[in-house]
């Protein structure tokens, strides 16, 4: 086992230790605590705004290319150490250790389109209705913004957060999941190392009802990102509102789904929904907890994935050939065990159950199998409308695509979807009709990447995505006229004489 480590907070440029502590478990072999981390109080949360305000008109004042020369460097010390960071994030998250490289990476991608926009246009120049006027639009920095990040993808959407908010001279106050601390420590680390200024980052860990509430009530809060659950977005969205100036970019949950349709090439089509629904042990927002399938393919799609889903390994995050690691905890555990039970108390048809994996040293962790089962559409049918979060997914057929279509959209979330079909007319009517905020054709219904929005409609965000359209959410735009002439000449023709008329 690896050294146990003891967490710190950043706050204005210094580490800080001591108080109450919270223990760090791996979620595969639970009985072995990683470090422990401290639980930082409101009290703290404040210091770290207070240090963020006063950090800000410096950092807003430093030139945008300067800002994004930092990020040049930070880029460099994550490529560095992207082994070391994939390791962490592997033993507190539980994702498998080839995923959780690949999450790095797709942090390190972040920073390096953070760089690369750094010396992009930021405004337009427009023309105006006066000959001797010139328009310009330009973006300005909100503030402070608040960013309150999940488990599990621990350092990827910190990043989608943390970056365009401060490449455009905003400062941060930055709150990593309880489950993930050492990982949010390692990231804000190379952020010092890169030279970021002090109190233009700050690091509080902690519980989400503590300090999330803390920062999302601060009145010196301008903007809260936040990705986790409908719920707990909801109540951070209604703190927020209470101030009359601060805004919020939440991405909260979803129940995607792949739709295969009659033309859909089988192989791909089994290949994809596996992926959707198993990666990440289902644990990601854009996990399908269903496949909707038309019922000419059915059969053969159910056997097909049925026995590929039942060969995969989920296994400890480091064993060879893993395809997934364990559920986060107990609670998850519990959940998914309670909508397992519920599917078959909607009559569903279980074609596979694989139940707790206690087996092969598996029963030190929170490790679940696959569960799998047909489902008839229904309008009072909760496990194909709910949140499962786990390694569960409903097959429901469908007879037409626009049976499709309604049974797509027949949920409160709208975030990722996949269809799979030869037919680019088929597949352009699914692109139109369906509600969602990520779509994919021939994939699985995961993948993002980062120079695209991630964000979705109903439940599942507010408008206002992550990643690349972040700087939507952490700017706003300023106009600015010039008059180049030597008298006043106003536009819709008003007479711009100051006398009285």
């Amino acid at each position: 086992m690896a050294n146990a480590w003891t967490g710190r907070q950043l706050i204005d440029g210094r580490w800080q230790s001591g108080g109450e502590m919270l223990e760090n478990r791996n979620p595969a072999k639970f009985a072995e605590v990683i470090g422990t981390f401290p639980r930082g109080t409101a009290d703290d949360a404040n210091k770290a705004v207070s240090a963020a305000r006063k950090a800000f008109p410096g950092w807003r004042r430093t030139s945008r290319i300067k800002r994004g020369e930092l990020f040049i460097k930070l880029a460099e010390l994550i490529r560095r150490d992207v082994d070391k960071l994939a390791t962490t994030l592997s033993r507190e998250s539980g994702k498998i250790f080839d995923e959780a490289r690949a999450e790095v990476i797709e942090g390190l991608h972040m920073v390096e389109y953070v760089c690369g926009t750094s010396r992009q246009p930021t405004g337009d120049c427009v023309d105006s209705e006066i000959a001797g006027k010139d328009l310009y639009v330009r973006r300005k920095p909100r503030g402070v913004v608040a960013v309150i990040t999940p488990w599990n993808f621990p350092f990827a959407v910190p990043l989608w957060m943390l970056g365009p908010s401060l490449l455009e001279g905003n400062t941060c106050v930055f709150k990593p999941s309880d489950e993930t601390p050492e990982i949010g420590q390692q990231l804000t680390e190379l952020f010092v190392e890169a030279g970021f200024p002090p109190g233009v980052i700050n690091l509080v860990h902690g519980l989400g009802e503590e300090i999330g509430d803390a920062l999302a009530r601060h009145d010196e809060v301008d903007v809260v990102c936040f990705t986790g659950s409908f719920e707990v977005g909801s109540h951070i969205r209604r703190l927020a509102a209470a101030s009359d100036h601060k805004t919020c970019a939440c991405e909260m949950g979803s129940k995607a789904a792949v739709i295969v349709c009659e033309d859909a090439r089988l192989d791909l089509a089994v290949n994809a929904a596996l992926l959707s629904a198993f990666k990440t042990t289902g644990q990601r927002c854009v996990s399908a907890g269903r496949v909707i399938v038309h019922r000419k393919l059915i059969e053969k799609f159910e056997r097909d994935f049925v026995d590929r889903a039942a060969s995969l390994t989920f296994a400890d995050p480091f064993t060879k050939g893993a395809f997934a690691g364990p559920l986060i905890n107990q609670a998850s555990v519990d959940k998914v065990q309670k909508y397992n039970e519920l599917a078959k108390q909607e009559k569903a048809k279980v074609l596979l159950e694989a139940g707790r994996l206690t087996d092969g040293g598996r029963d030190g962790g929170y490790f679940m199998g696959p569960f799998v089962y047909r489902q008839e559409y229904g309008p009072n049918v909760r496990t194909i409308r709910e949140e499962v979060f786990g390694p569960h997914v409903a097959i429901i057929p469908f007879d037409t695509d626009e049976d499709a279509v309604k049974i797509y959209n027949d949920t409160k979330y709208g975030l990722s979807m996949a269809v799979v079909t030869e037919d680019y007319r088929r597949w352009r009517m699914f692109r139109d009709e369906c509600d969602y905020g990520m779509g994919y054709v021939n994939l699985p219904c995961i993948g993002a990447e980062v120079h695209l929005p991630f964000g979705g409609v109903k439940r599942s965000g507010n408008g206002q995505p992550s990643a690349s359209a972040l700087v939507d959410s952490v700017t706003h735009k300023i106009s600015f006229t010039v008059n180049h002439d030597l008298e006043i000449k106003m536009a819709q023709g008003m007479t711009a004489g100051a006398q009285a008329q």
